[in-house]
């Protein structure tokens, strides 16, 4: 297993749409930079969740790891989930924050501001892609069919019909 650098990011996101839509200028090191889709508010102790701008795609040989900014931890934003997202995963990221700033102010995250990092590891071993709940989260309609399209280029990794079945019930 290895975490994929820019050249290699860059191929995969140019031929799978693992990140949609693509900014160049938010690669940074050996990831990408996702961003806000909606401005967010929290009060001291309050519980939110942070939906990413951009969509994402772990083909089925990959996986990728999430970690936050530094700049919102220094204002006392803890990260309360697992930042992982598994091979075979499309949606965008939601992260659950609360707010622990120590002078009890709050914390405002702004429509597309730079807020974590996610790098791509190639896994090995068999394909086990997701297929939960939350697969096609917060994506409209034409991007599922979007990436129905490209999902059909593992066609014998993934269960299509179950995928369009998950499509139909997605978290909105």
């Amino acid at each position: 297993m290895a975490v994929i650098g820019k050249d290699e990011l860059t191929r995969l996101i140019e031929r799978y749409k693992c990140i949609h839509p693509f900014n160049p200028m938010l690669l940074d090191g050996d990831g990408y930079i996702l961003t806000v889709k909606d401005d967010v508010t929290l009060n001291y102790l309050e519980h939110k969740n942070v939906i990413s701008y951009e969509v994402v795609f772990a083909p089925p040989n990959y996986v990728a790891h999430l970690t936050a900014k530094s700049r919102y931890g220094r204002l006392g934003l803890s990260f309360l989930n697992a930042a992982k997202v598994h091979s075979g995963f499309v949606g965008r990221i939601v992260l659950e924050v609360v707010n622990l700033n120590n002078e009890r102010r709050p914390i405002t995250i702004r429509r597309g501001d730079p807020f974590m990092h996610i790098e791509f590891i190639e896994r090995i071993g068999k394909p086990s892609p997701y297929e939960g709940e939350y697969q096609f989260q917060y994506m409209s309609d034409d991007e599922v069919k979007m990436y129905i399209s490209v999902l059909r280029e593992f066609d014998s990794v993934f269960n299509m019909k179950m995928l369009e079945m998950i499509a139909s019930r997605r978290v909105m």
